[in-house]
């Protein structure tokens, strides 16, 4: 059972309700049902939602598999917890500037790499 995946899928969902609320609120508040209205505040919160819903079900899908496939908990843990940050940094940094920013450019290195070293570890793990 992947006990340690299913805390960080649910505190990932936790971040993904809070990425959600902002843009309910803008809709709200502003009168737009479809799309972002022209809205540039708009278009950059459905963004920031959508660059989650992007990046976060496939590391969590391999989270999960390698530690139902005998990774090592610790590794769990630490892959687990670098993505939470990267995305809180990612979702941050975006959220401020449709730029550069620091947030933005480390919460996406990161989640490239927790990705990267998931996808190396299950290729390890799988073969014979």
């Amino acid at each position: 059972m992947p006990r340690i995946a299913l805390l960080f899928a649910a505190l990932h969902t936790v971040l993904l309700l809070a990425l959600l609320a902002p843009i309910s609120r803008h809709r709200h508040a502003h009168k737009i049902g479809l799309g972002d209205g022209g809205d540039k505040e708009l278009a950059r919160k459905i963004r920031v939602h959508a660059n989650f819903v992007e990046h976060v079900p496939m590391a969590l899908l391999l989270l999960a598999l390698l530690e139902m496939n005998g990774l090592a908990p610790l590794a769990v843990w630490a892959l687990g917890g670098t993505l939470l940050v990267a995305r809180v940094m990612h979702a941050v940094g975006l959220s401020r500037t449709g730029g550069y920013s620091f947030g933005r450019f480390w919460g996406t290195a990161l989640t490239w790499l927790v990705l990267l070293l998931m996808a190396l570890a299950g290729v390890w793990l799988a073969l014979p």
